[in-house]
């Protein structure tokens, strides 16, 4: 994503409250709203990674409609403040790395955790076809993305992009790594796409010293609970 803050917010800017926040009301009665999809925004709430060991819960859980989720409106917000040197790379930037959109009508759920050293993981699980949801994990980063710079206000930050081989993390999955240096402040983001069944879960870690390795555990702890949840 685009900044530290801008990285931090797609996933953790969903609403105020501390830790143990009781669950915001799910949105849009949790209806499916894709074509072969069977999965709710109150099933996929449910299917979230309860707790990742070592963090505790940053604001509130979040469901509905994916483009009415408080953290996706945030971060859309942030967005519109920030100017890249390579418009094309607003996919890798944005959050969607390989620029794919997503269906902001798809049921989802949302869930961030922090440490007190900074680092912040966010889980979100899609209802998704799984045609489409192959389209998310084989989707590539640009070449010319590889780097990229963004401004917020009058603040340049530099972005270096590393796509790993593919893990072997549920029906398939992708994993893309995001170093970012402002002024002195260096700041690591990983992402792990997964396929599962009729559902797309991506998890984000983001920190100065996160690893991919960390992030991939998650999102294979995220994936069996989502599996075991999930009918």
């Amino acid at each position: 994503m685009i900044t530290t803050m801008a990285a931090a917010c797609a996933g953790a800017c969903g609403g105020g409250g501390a830790d143990g926040a009781k669950t915001q009301q799910v949105k849009s009665t949790g209806r499916a709203a894709l074509a072969g999809t069977a999965y709710t925004s109150a099933q996929l709430q449910q299917a979230l990674l309860a707790q990742p060991a070592g963090y505790k819960r940053v604001g509130e859980l979040d469901a509905g409609e994916y483009g009415a989720l408080k953290a996706v409106q945030n971060f859309e917000q942030l967005q519109r403040q920030v100017t890249l040197d390579k418009p094309d790379c607003a996919g890798a930037a944005g959050g969607t790395p390989g620029g794919k959109a997503l269906d902001k009508t798809a049921p989802a759920a949302i869930a961030s955790y922090g440490k007190s050293s900074g680092q912040t993981v966010t889980e979100t699980l899609m209802a998704m076809p799984a045609e489409a949801a192959e389209q998310h994990v084989k989707a590539k980063v640009p070449a010319v993305c590889g780097t990229f710079r963004t401004r917020v206000g009058g603040k340049w930050s530099e972005h270096r992009v590393v796509e790993s081989p593919s893990a072997a993390i549920g029906d398939g999955s992708r994993t893309v790594g995001i170093s970012t240096r402002t002024g002195a402040a260096r700041v690591k983001t990983w992402y792990v796409v997964v396929q599962g069944r009729r559902y797309l879960a991506t998890v984000s870690l983001i920190g100065p010293n996160v690893t991919r390795a960390e992030a991939e555990q998650i999102a294979r702890q995220a994936d069996a609970q989502a599996r075991r949840v999930l009918p």
